[in-house]
């Protein structure tokens, strides 16, 4: 990226933490808890799984990569902090922000109601959607979850995942099964304990890639729009107005347009994967 764009979009920010630092020195109340405790501290403590490429990934030298980790350090680095990726399975990321564990998410999370109510989001940084990964042409033909709502199909999904809500909504006479993790799920369509696998988009591609010989097959249109968010926790709305201003910048700037190439259209870190 260019440094010179960078600097702007981080200037546009810094008299927001000045601020915060000014605040942090008075007796009053706090109206900024979470970015005075981050500042503070020095360190940004992000919650990510690392298991869903190319948005958060493990290289082989057990390193977390993705467009999601780019846009933490940006978020770092235009704060002034250092950044602390904290590796969480998926379903524990909410408990782990609700504990304060954590000081935010970025970890490929769709932003719902649901999730609404344990978090605050920013966002969407990306736009994704729900598809499948199968072996059989009749599923990856189909145009939407009716035409396999059907008990002869058996899927799998991430365990508490917005694609296990899909699933169990959107064709409950079909068998569902749950996997800890992406790879797990992936590996079950492989081995044919599943006959399809739904999760977002990318994902599904990508496992398309890394896996020539299994004869993979994902649909090109996602089943369902999912807006994908920065999860903070609740009661602080500087917070909030800061990342909302600063994914703002970055889009504006073409920061996103640049990620979204690295990570989809010029897929050279497949060589790096665990």
């Amino acid at each position: 990226m260019k440094r010179s764009k960078w600097m702007i979009v981080a200037l546009m920010i810094g008299f927001f933490l000045a601020g915060c630092a000014e605040m942090s020195q008075t007796t009053k109340p706090s109206a900024s808890p979470v970015m005075d405790r981050i500042v503070s501290r020095g360190e940004l403590r992000v919650g990510i799984s690392g298991d869903m490429p190319p948005m958060n990934l493990l290289t082989k030298e057990e390193k977390i990569i993705g467009m999601d980790v780019d846009v933490a350090t940006m978020i770092a680095d235009a704060m002034g902090v250092r950044l602390n990726l904290q590796r969480i399975d998926f379903k524990g990321l909410l408990p782990a922000l609700e504990s304060d564990r954590i000081d935010m998410i970025i970890s490929n999370m769709t932003m719902t109601p649901d999730r609404n109510l344990k978090a605050a989001f920013v966002g969407p940084y990306f736009t994704s959607g729900k598809a499948f990964l199968t072996k059989r042409s009749s599923i990856a033909q189909a145009k939407g979850l009716p035409d396999v709502n059907s008990p002869q199909y058996t899927f799998v999904a991430l365990k508490e995942s917005t694609s296990e809500a899909v699933i169990r909504k959107g064709a409950p006479q079909a068998k569902l099964l749950t996997a800890g993790t992406q790879n797990d799920a992936i590996q079950m369509v492989v081995d044919g304990k599943a006959d399809a696998m739904i999760a977002d988009f990318p994902i599904c591609a990508v496992a398309v890639l890394r896996k020539p010989e299994a004869g993979l097959i994902s649909v090109v249109a996602p089943i369902t729009y999912e807006p994908i968010g920065i999860a903070v926790p609740k009661g602080d709305p500087h917070l909030l107005n800061w990342l909302g201003n600063f994914l703002h910048g970055l889009e504006k700037a073409g920061y996103m347009n640049e990620l979204r190439q690295k990570w989809f259209a010029q897929p050279t870190w497949l060589s790096q994967m665990k």
